[in-house]
């Protein structure tokens, strides 16, 4: 059987196109984009008298072999770097199974 990791990174949107661009050179062509917002660690950002207390985030999620995932986390990691609070986080999950829903075919 083989053994699939989830990673769910959320960066900055403006880094978005240059991560997926990116994992595409990469081989990794198959990713889910979403636009969410939320905060980190910073709880949010104020500005002169605004608070913003949720900040708008990508969340991509890639489904890989285990082998793969170790590749996109550094992948992700040099383009969404910019060196400041904000740059966002990788998570990492188990994925017991997948299945096309066309073909009900079990896996990548």
């Amino acid at each position: 059987m083989l053994k699939m990791k989830m990673i769910r990174a959320i960066i900055r949107p403006e880094k978005s196109e240059e991560v997926i661009d990116a994992l595409d050179k990469a081989g990794f062509p198959a990713l889910t984009k979403m636009d969410v917002a939320g905060r980190g660690k910073q709880r949010g950002i104020r500005l002169d008298e605004i608070y913003y207390e949720e900040l708008p985030k990508t969340m991509l999620l890639i489904v890989v072999d285990d082998s793969d995932a170790e590749k996109v986390i550094n992948t992700v990691h040099e383009t969404a770097f910019t060196g400041n609070i904000g740059d966002g986080k990788i998570f990492v999950s188990p994925v017991e199974s997948a299945y096309t829903i066309r073909t009900r075919e079990e896996g990548l």
